[in-house]
């Protein structure tokens, strides 16, 4: 077992994952997609939005000026803004976007703290953003009710970052051909293509995998595409929803110059003979040698598993020739931390004997030490497997530092075998908490029957909440060809201590792209979030205590918990895509599943404590502050090129005003609205009084009117 390690690994064969005998479940699973595999396009058109290109907000005047030039690019830091009416899995949602961003281009993003310009998130009534920097202060970018998919997100931020759709390049009818017949009516000109004085393709070839592309059913009148690639093999590749696509990251990389990514530092599969710029370590009795296949195993590297036999490297510590006590240092080249903590990603394949480990060190320099100091960070050790693994191990270095792999002889076995490394990653990220794999997974979506579901096994939080991904191969019913996947909660044996219902922890389902460079991975994932106020259509909590909402299981080892219902969605992704890029290799698929804390979202995003009071013009802001003066730290900012104020808010206290002139408190409200009761109550006791006596008077005039007529009757 690994010592430290930041991710628990599961292998799963297909036959032992399987539940052969289903309870019925309380609640049934909800879908947050409605069992409906929607596009951004078919989002906003039931929406009732009628946007250029389906997505594309124009004012006016963007609708006389091309978007090529600097005057409509952001700076590489973009300012941003939550507002409090998106969804809290959208705005966690959101948040990964940023770190995809982060880790595959140069493009960072910062809360709001008074920029002139800044990006407004909202949630609207569909998937919408401007195209580029308009300059207007509050640009709006709408994440409504099912755009909360990573891609989705991604999507609409290329728009702001000054992207078009990728069909619509002048040269789109080399490659694909518009069936003008079967789109809907009036629908038509979001297929025009623009010429290059007002989009640029920036020297990048025509992209069929962009997610910037539409699908091939797009605006359509019927069951026939309306979009056909005029090389077959891409009618399905089109339309792709999953994530950046080489083309996009250049192209978005030569518009704002980039030159490295934000949080990336460092990738290596061990193809070329440099081998990345490690180096074997000073001080070690044995090295680390560079290889096609090793004797005891592996036979084949990783990178080019199950494509190209015999034709890929990777690193190896021969322990069967090793001494007992022997060690090998490798050491990547120099790294420059700038977050303060890291994953570290790889492979590893051990033959060696059940004693001898692999250690993982970090070498950090500073004035102090300029020759590095050595920090054990994480133990691998174990009984030798016929299988790459995938590890990741968690950093927080904060300094000039290497990553070491340190191999070390330790038993006495000199069997064939040994230590094996490849597709080594370095990012400023966090770490994947958790790993499925599910073995000979082609052969599970081939054979297994639609709606039978595989289940992962129960993983518990750093919070102590458990879960688990149940996936269904062949889809739902009606979902033949699609992979379903939901999360549940569970409950295992003797687990307390826990707040029900759950709240507000995010579950987030990726299955890994297994490409071996990280900034090239196109994975596909959906995160749902356990709200506590959430019902069942009996009205039972749905993320309650999954003893009292959801149904016990029994594991075919005599395991027995309680697992409740589930949340996702059941058209996680096609079986064709599932089987194209690296979803699959060497038969088997990896699930990293996540579970975090998303309570602080629920928080407003602060407002900046900065006042803009004398902006002075410039040649790309048509409107400035002006005379406009934001009182009691209010902040200027312009809202469809009119400047207005944005008022400080505090816990219990806010401005108001067109100028933040005005100071409300949770007491004055209070106080207001008790003085405001009694006054209520007031009135309303004089008013009793007063029908009171009048009742009085009415009924006594009625009792003289009719002594008078018995008087008058009885003579």
């Amino acid at each position: 077992m690994a010592e430290g390690r930041a991710a628990c690994v599961f292998v799963v064969c297909y036959f032992c994952a399987v539940v052969v005998s289903l309870p019925t479940p309380i609640i049934e699973d909800y879908d947050v997609d409605g069992g409906r595999d929607l596009d951004i396009f078919d989002i906003n058109e039931e929406a009732g939005l009628n946007l250029h290109e389906g997505d594309i907000v124009l004012d006016e005047k963007q609708a006389k000026n091309s978007i090529i030039g600097e005057q409509y690019r952001w700076p590489r830091t973009i300012p941003y803004y939550m507002e409090d009416d998106l969804e809290i899995n959208a705005k966690g949602v959101i948040l990964k976007a940023f770190e995809q961003y982060r880790l595959k281009t140069c493009i960072d993003f910062q809360p709001w703290s008074g920029e002139q310009n800044y990006i407004s998130i909202f949630k609207g009534s569909g998937c919408f953003s401007s195209v580029g920097n308009r300059r207007v202060g509050k640009q709006v970018l709408s994440i409504g009710a099912n755009c909360d998919r990573i891609a989705t997100i991604e999507h609409e931020f290329l728009h702001a970052l000054g992207f078009w759709h990728e069909q619509s390049r002048s040269d789109r009818d080399d490659y694909v051909q518009i069936m003008w017949d079967r789109i809907t009516e009036g629908k038509g000109h979001n297929f025009n293509t623009y010429n290059d004085t007002t989009s640029s393709s920036l020297g990048v070839a025509y992209d069929y995998g962009s997610m910037m592309h539409y699908s091939k059913t797009a605006f359509k009148n019927g069951s026939e595409p309306t979009i056909v690639t005029k090389i077959p093999a891409f009618s399905d590749v089109i339309g792709q929803r999953m994530e950046f696509s080489d083309s996009d990251l250049l192209k978005l990389s030569r518009l704002y110059n980039c030159t490295k990514a934000s949080t990336f530092l460092d990738s290596c599969d061990f193809e070329r003979e440099n081998i990345c710029g490690m180096i074997q370590g000073a001080g070690d009795t044995a090295d680390w040698r560079r290889v096609s296949s090793a004797a005891g195993g592996p036979t084949t590297d990783y990178s080019n598993l199950g494509k190209c036999a015999g034709s890929g490297y990777f690193m190896h510590f021969d322990t069967a020739s090793a001494k007992l006590g022997d060690t090998a240092l490798l050491e990547s080249r120099l790294l420059y931390p700038k977050r303060g903590f890291q994953c570290l990603q790889f492979f590893y394949y051990n033959s060696a004997g059940a004693k001898d480990a692999l250690k993982i060190y970090v070498r950090e320099y500073d004035g102090v030490n300029p020759n590095g100091t050595l920090r054990l960070i994480s133990t691998i050790h174990g009984a030798p497997q016929d299988l790459w693994q995938l590890h990741h191990v968690s950093l927080d270095v904060k300094t000039k530092f290497r990553v070491v792999f340190q191999g070390s002889k330790e038993g006495l076995e000199t069997t064939p075998g040994g230590m094996s490394l490849d597709d080594i990653n370095l990012s400023e990220t966090t770490c994947p908490e958790f790993i499925w794999r599910v073995k000979n997974f082609s052969h599970v979506m081939d054979s297994t029957p639609e709606n039978v579901p595989i289940y992962s096994p129960p993983f518990t939080s750093k919070e102590g909440y458990s879960f688990q991904m149940k996936l269904y191969p062949s889809g739902k019913t009606d979902y033949a060809g699609q992979l379903s996947a939901y999360a549940s909660l569970v409950a295992l044996e003797g687990e307390t201590g826990q707040k029900w219902p759950c709240p507000w922890k995010q579950i987030t389902m990726m299955l890994m792209d297994q490409h071996p460079h990280i900034q090239k991975r196109m994975s596909n994932q959906r995160s749902v979030t356990t709200d506590p106020t959430k019902t069942s259509p009996s009205g039972a909590l749905f993320w309650d205590d999954p003893r009292k909402v959801g149904v016990e299981v029994t594991e075919p080892d005599g395991t027995k918990y309680f697992r409740g219902p589930g949340s996702g969605t059941a058209v996680y992704l096609t079986h064709l895509r599932a089987k194209s890029r690296d979803f699959i290799k060497g038969g088997d698929a990896i699930f990293l599943l996540t579970m975090e804390d998303v309570s602080h979202l629920t928080v407003s995003q602060p407002i900046p404590i900065t006042t803009t009071t004398t902006a002075a013009p410039s040649p790309t802001t048509p409107l400035h502050c002006g005379n406009l003066e934001c009182q009691n730290q209010g902040v200027c900012v312009m809202v469809k090129e009119k400047a207005e104020c944005r008022c400080a808010v505090g816990d219990d206290w806010w401005y108001y005003g067109p100028s933040c002139q005005y100071r409300g408190t949770q007491q004055e409200k209070t106080t207001l609205a008790l003085a405001s009761s009694l006054g209520v109550l007031g009135a309303m006791l004089v008013i009793t009084v007063v029908s009171v006596i009048c009742v009085k008077k009415k009924y006594k005039k009625r009792r003289d009117d009719g002594v008078v007529m018995s008087n008058v009757n009885a003579r």
